[in-house]
């Protein structure tokens, strides 16, 4: 008898796919994102009516437009969990290329909406982010090579993936946009790392790094902006990370009460970057530690299934995956709280925007696919033949 992953799970011939998927999709993880989606519309419920009457529209125009782009990204999100991944593997690549053309021809074609940074294509009625769309098919291709550089007489993946990493990184870098830029090769080097990079040469690529961001600071008045105002022991209350941590501070644990925040009226931002300072005002920190509990349920739940992932194309894509959704909310919260620079992140699925839902619709829906169970040794018993062989 077929053992599988996670227990024996009969695959009935002929079996429809809407009952196979419900069948094999880890029903936790996808349980988070609901909650998730949940979450942000309550918060946008509180955070974007400011916004909404500053700018003349109707209270809830933010929050309508949410709703829309959500239900956007959860059909989005089911349709990507039900691929097979062979079909993700083909579409995540061509993805890559629509994707990169989009963000090399930004110089010519985007905008900055005035933020100072060149992240956008404006359509008129909405907005797209083409470093959004970016993130999760990157990963696709960078586990692809990496898995085929892992077999016998195989391209050498790793060093294309690095490569390729390396461009994406400097186009990122260009727009200025480092906070997408550092999540991209974040994500790359942990799938470098778990496809079995030297520790020492993950230590160069550190150092790199750092290297790198010192340059960052010499010649880009951005950059040193942002890093001076986080290293800077002096706040001023008037900036968005001021009235960010004057929030967070005075909501306490139980949050000051529904529709009493002041925050909101101050931060422009309010509804996309410091939503979380929206949420422990006026929810206080139980609500922030149930979103901190959601997102590490679903990074440590879906790390913990590829772990028994035999296929190295699945554990190394989903692995970068699930980081990339922990580290991207990680960073979101930590600009909030001044543990880390400001930079312009969204906490996905919470935040208000077009393009950061339904980017994150499509990886998390990735990541779906990959944990989902299939027929399947156990890694360890593939591990054990092979010794033994």
């Amino acid at each position: 008898m077929t053992e599988m992953v996670y227990g024996s799970v009969p695959r009935a011939s002929g079996e429809p796919i809407l009952p196979r998927w419900w069948r094999t999709i880890d029903k936790w993880t996808l349980s988070c994102i609901l909650l998730l989606c949940g979450v942000g519309l309550l918060l946008g419920l509180a955070a974007s009516p400011p916004l909404a009457s500053k700018n003349g529209l109707q209270p809830f125009h933010y929050v309508q437009r949410q709703a829309f782009f959500g239900g956007i990204a959860l059909v989005v999100m089911f349709v990507v969990s039900m691929m097979s991944p062979h079909q993700l593997r083909r579409y995540g690549v061509l993805g890559f290329f629509a994707a990169f053309v989009a963000l090399a021809l930004l110089p010519v074609l985007g905008t900055d909406f005035g933020k100072g940074a060149t992240r956008w294509y404006s359509l008129g009625f909405a907005s797209v982010q083409p470093s959004e769309f970016l993130k999760p098919v990157f990963i696709v291709l960078a586990g692809w090579l990496m898995a085929a550089g892992q077999e016998i007489n195989g391209p050498p993946g790793r060093s294309i993936s690095f490569a390729i990493a390396v461009v994406v990184v400097g186009f990122l870098a260009m727009q200025p946009d480092f906070g997408q830029a550092a999540l991209v090769l974040f994500s790359w080097g942990v799938m470098y790392f778990v496809a079995g990079a030297p520790f020492f040469l993950l230590i160069g690529i550190a150092g790199a790094v750092v290297f790198g961001g010192t340059i960052a600071y010499n010649n880009s008045e951005h950059f040193a902006r942002r890093i001076d105002g986080f290293l800077s022991p002096d706040l001023d209350p008037r900036t968005q990370l001021g009235y960010a941590t004057n929030a967070i501070s005075e909501g306490g644990f139980f949050g000051v009460g529904v529709g009493e925040g002041q925050v909101k009226w101050s931060l422009p931002d309010a509804h996309t970057d410091f939503i979380i300072a929206v949420a422990a005002e006026e929810y206080g920190l139980v609500l922030v530690l149930a979103i901190i509990g959601l997102y590490a349920l679903i990074v440590v739940r879906s790390l913990f299934r590829l772990m028994r992932e035999r296929d190295p194309f699945i554990r190394l894509a989903g692995t970068g995956l699930a980081c990339m959704i922990g580290v991207q909310a990680l960073i979101n919260m930590g600009v909030a709280v001044r543990l880390l620079p400001a930079k312009g992140m969204t906490l996905p699925f919470v935040s208000y925007g077009g393009s950061s839902v339904i980017a994150s619709a499509i990886a998390v829906g990735m990541l779906l696919c990959f944990t989902r169970t299939r027929p399947q040794g156990r890694i360890g018993d593939a591990l054990l033949r092979r010794g033994r062989g």
